[in-house]
């Protein structure tokens, strides 16, 4: 059985192993590139599309590992208590994206009492296409999926239009983007 100390070594090993690969940020989504047209399946509510939702609202994508990480379950009620109101009155939309299936994301969206969308991307679509993943040998195990893509700490903002307008992204899940930042991006194209 995998445990979450040996998907912390691995971690470690195959970020190493990334970071010796060359240009590899320049790969990754940046600022003016388009939001995919892709289905994400939410929790609660089972397939939601991208393209659609930015017609309601900007949607500013927070990507997470899976939900029984510490850091990221952490981050995901830090948000709910700091990011989520601040966007509301902007009119966006926040979704927390990750590779693990919507069952278990179901678990951690009521356990943290999540207002906002939880989302899984369990065939690593979005996270391909933003190239933001990397292999995690023995991921798939605590995704419950067949893939052992896991995606590194980023948040994405895209507005109504689906251009990138804000990325953050970061090697290290244990401290969340401030959500003072997040909520000053979309408040400069959506206020």
């Amino acid at each position: 059985m995998t445990t979450v100390h040996d998907l912390r070594r691995v971690d470690d090993e195959a970020f190493r192993h990334l970071l010796d690969r060359n240009a590899i940020w320049s790969r990754m989504v940046a600022v003016g590139d388009r939001l995919p047209s892709l289905q994400l399946v939410e929790a609660d509510l089972g397939p939601i599309r991208l393209d659609r939702l930015r017609l309601t609202g900007p949607i500013v994508l927070t990507f997470v590992r899976y939900a029984s990480s510490p850091a990221c379950e952490a981050a995901l009620a830090h948000y709910r208590d700091t990011l989520a109101p601040g966007l509301e009155d902007l009119g966006a939309h926040l979704v927390a994206v990750s590779p693990q299936v919507p069952s278990r994301l179901a678990a951690v969206k009521r356990r943290h009492d999540l207002g906002f969308f939880v989302a899984a991307d369990p065939r690593h679509q979005l996270i391909d296409a933003f190239n933001i993943g990397f292999g995690c040998p023995g991921a798939d195990t605590v995704l419950g999926a067949r893939h052992s893509t896991l995606p590194f700490a980023a948040v994405v903002v895209a507005d109504r239009a689906g251009t990138i307008r804000f990325t953050d992204i970061r090697p290290d899940w244990s401290t969340p983007l401030p959500a003072d930042r997040i909520i000053a991006a979309v408040a400069s194209f959506a206020g």
